[in-house]
């Protein structure tokens, strides 16, 4: 390890209200949940940060709420914890499998949702999903709390609308009407322990033969999570016969920008996210009927 560990410094609070003000007078620490996403920094000696403020003995930032409107999330809330959950499980299956792909059963017995939005990688399993749902997040400070929307959360690589002394507390998500459609796809290296080349989460439902809801968001295709915005308006509001093919695919390329790095190519991502885009919308008429 070539973080230095005997250089850093620690703090814990026993409340949230300590953690809030504690930050509000050392807005430099940094906030450490599970840890998963910032050990791999530490160990590398990345990582610039030596003074952490632990979250983790902080019961109010648990919890996993579902009730017949919404479903609330504390940020400290494990991957673990949302796989296993029968009432997520049950409602939310995109945000299951986004928990379920995410590392190996070390990471999701560790690492906590809050912590995943905040870390802010485009590549991040979780956070399609999150879009796709049409989640909201609560930030909150010593000033009060605010509830923010998930897809204005992310305002480029490694930025958030955290402002100084915030802390990510809640996700909140309304919950999916019966019937309605949801699908996540993700391409890595491998099946299993791979860092997304892509991925996909979709959420869709019909009225009188036509599109009344339809959300598609990526991962890995731009520096941040990202909707498909042009993309789902060719599709909003319309029949399968209205969608056309080519019209969606041309849109599509407005919405990413892929990058060549070490795990792909741009070439590769933008064609799988339209092969993936396109198998989205079949899947989503052939649910419809």
């Amino acid at each position: 390890m070539k973080g230095d560990a005997p250089a850093c410094a620690v703090h814990t609070p026993a409340t949230l209200g300590e953690a809030l003000a504690f930050l509000a007078a050392h807005p430099d620490w940094r906030p450490l949940a599970g840890g998963t996403d910032l050990m791999v920094p530490f160990a590398a000696g990345r990582l610039p940060d030596f003074n952490f403020l632990n979250l983790d003995p902080l019961h109010e930032l648990r919890g996993i709420e579902l009730t017949n409107e919404h479903l609330t999330l504390g940020a400290l809330t494990t991957y673990s914890e949302i796989r296993w959950h029968e009432g997520i499980r049950a409602a939310f299956p995109n945000l299951v499998q986004s928990a379920w792909v995410t590392g190996a059963a070390a990471i999701q017995n560790r690492g906590t949702i809050g912590g995943n939005l905040v870390n802010a990688s485009p590549a991040a399993d979780t956070p399609p999903s999150l879009l796709a749902y049409g989640a909201e997040v609560e930030l909150r400070s010593t000033a009060g709390s605010r509830w923010v929307d998930y897809d204005a959360f992310h305002l480029g690589y490694k930025q958030t609308a955290l402002a100084s002394g915030e802390l990510l507390t809640r996700i909140r998500v309304k919950r999916p009407v019966p019937g309605a459609f949801h699908f996540y796809r993700k391409v890595g290296t491998r099946k299993a322990q791979a860092i997304a080349k892509v991925c996909l989460a979709g959420y869709g439902r019909a009225e009188n033969g036509r599109v009344a809801e339809f959300r598609a968001a990526f991962g890995a295709v731009a520096p941040v999570p990202k909707r498909a915005l042009a993309a789902e308006a060719l599709v909003l509001g319309r029949s399968a016969a209205e969608v056309d093919p080519d019209a969606v695919r041309a849109a599509l390329a407005e919405d990413i920008t892929p990058i060549d790095d070490i795990r792909s190519s741009a070439k590769y991502r933008r064609f799988v996210s339209e092969r993936l885009f396109a198998s989205m919308l079949k899947d989503f008429f052939a649910h419809l009927g």
